[in-house]
């Protein structure tokens, strides 16, 4: 995959270092002296390209025209949307990423600018705190389909509604697959027969209200959420 970045910063560089890394084809554009120094220390020679993003000269230069992702890491929100906007009107780059700089910003990185996926720091924080409070000792493992579904754990704990109950006879939310369960260090592929016990460690995949609804069942009766308000 060929990805160009805008903006050699710490985001940038490292992103640059990691597909490198992944033996993904980068070219990285920068026009700071400062920053430049630091980034021709830290990559190869030919994965930089000097000038300013926005200048439809320096993409070509750097190859806009064959880049299957754009990843736009400046420090200014408007360079950032301004260069999304080009890559996909001018270039028809199938993908774009934005960084965002100011939280405030947040509304204008969509599909006005074609922003694909906007990266709001300030954001993923807000979201993963609530999301850990809401979810009591419940654990995600990933996120799926950008963020609509998640591989969750949770231990289940004595006093679980769930312990020593039969799959079968439980009732499950929807949008919610339990995809195995670790007892005692071995899979348990789970059928309607399985009957949960204390110290099951269950994985399952689950939408954010699913996820709020099993840990009624799998959680600890004390720390059970709101089911309307999970941060009360």
């Amino acid at each position: 995959m060929f990805v160009l970045i805008s903006g050699g910063g710490q985001t940038g560089a490292q992103l640059a270092t990691l597909l490198l890394a992944q033996k993904h084809e980068v070219h990285l554009i920068e026009h700071r002296p400062q920053v430049l120094s630091y980034i021709h220390r830290e990559l190869p020679t030919e994965v930089i390209f000097e000038g300013q993003a926005t200048d439809p000269e320096v993409l070509e230069q750097a190859g806009i025209q064959r880049a299957q992702v754009l990843a736009a890491c400046m420090p200014g929100d408007v360079e950032n949307l301004a260069l999304c906007y080009l890559a996909r009107e001018r270039y028809r780059v199938r993908r774009t990423i934005a960084r965002i700089n100011n939280p405030r910003n947040a509304w204008l990185f969509d599909g006005k600018f074609h922003v694909d996926v906007a990266l709001n720091q300030a954001g993923i924080l807000s979201s993963l705190i609530e999301e850990e409070m809401s979810l009591g000792d419940m654990m995600t493992l990933l996120k799926l389909r950008r963020g609509r579904y998640s591989l969750v754990e949770e231990k289940i704990p004595e006093g679980a509604s769930a312990a020593g109950r039969l799959i079968k006879d439980l009732s499950f939310p929807p949008n919610s697959v339990i995809a195995a369960i670790i007892r005692r260090g071995q899979i348990v592929i789970p059928h309607g027969s399985t009957r949960f016990e204390v110290g099951d460690e269950v994985l399952a995949i689950v939408d954010p209200v699913a996820a709020r609804e099993l840990t009624i069942l799998f959680g600890r009766p004390e720390i059970q959420p709101d089911r309307e308000n999970p941060l009360r």
